[in-house]
């Protein structure tokens, strides 16, 4: 259960992360993060929905993925006073997440054996892991928007299915490679083709 939980709140980190960026008040910010940490993928869902509720019918036809995932004044020509980009920090933060959560996985299971056993499916854990794979999907939509080939998109959602955060810090990991440190951190929301337009 311990290990769940671990897996279970680095996944909720990058939703957190792009929560805290979408926000424009700190303290709407701060409100959704403390709802995203305890009622998980709950409000995650609930924070989808409203933000897909503010999409003009036009953003609606268009591109419903891109705008619900860029903050409203990026989505409206406005540009930000450009700033430092935390680029090399978020690659430095995913892949302690990642490893953290490796570690969480490889001493659970020297220690606990196979956490396939049916002693360790409480109704606690179940939901749990329901609230887990929500948050997954979630993700997996993001990474299907992300990628350029249905192939790719099928081989990382596996990933994040069958290896949760540890795939999910991965695949952030990835991305953030691709930005160069003087990118704004935002463009790791993006594809390839968006990333152009912006």
């Amino acid at each position: 259960m311990a290990a769940t939980l671990v897996d279970f709140y680095i996944n909720v980190v990058p939703l957190a992360a792009w929560t805290s960026y979408k926000e424009s008040n700190s303290i709407s910010a701060i409100i959704w993060i403390i709802l995203l940490v305890c009622f998980g993928s709950i409000a995650t869902c609930a924070y989808i929905f409203i933000q897909l509720l503010n999409l003009s019918p036009q953003e609606s036809l268009q591109d419903p993925i891109y705008y619900v995932l860029l903050r409203h004044e990026k989505r409206d020509g406005m540009q930000q006073k450009r700033q430092n980009s935390p680029v090399v920090v978020a690659r430095i933060a995913f892949s302690i997440l990642g490893c953290l959560m490796l570690g969480t996985l490889i001493y659970t299971i020297v220690t606990d054996r196979s956490p396939f056993r049916k002693d360790l499916l409480t109704p606690w854990m179940d939901a749990t892991l329901v609230d887990f794979y929500i948050n997954v999907v979630c993700i997996s939509v993001w990474v299907a928007y992300k990628e350029s080939s249905w192939i790719s998109s099928f081989l990382w959602i596996t990933f994040l299915i069958c290896f949760g955060s540890v795939a999910t810090c991965a695949y952030i990991f990835v991305q953030l490679l691709q930005l160069t440190s003087q990118d704004p951190l935002y463009l790791v929301l993006l594809n390839k083709d968006d990333r152009k337009q912006v």
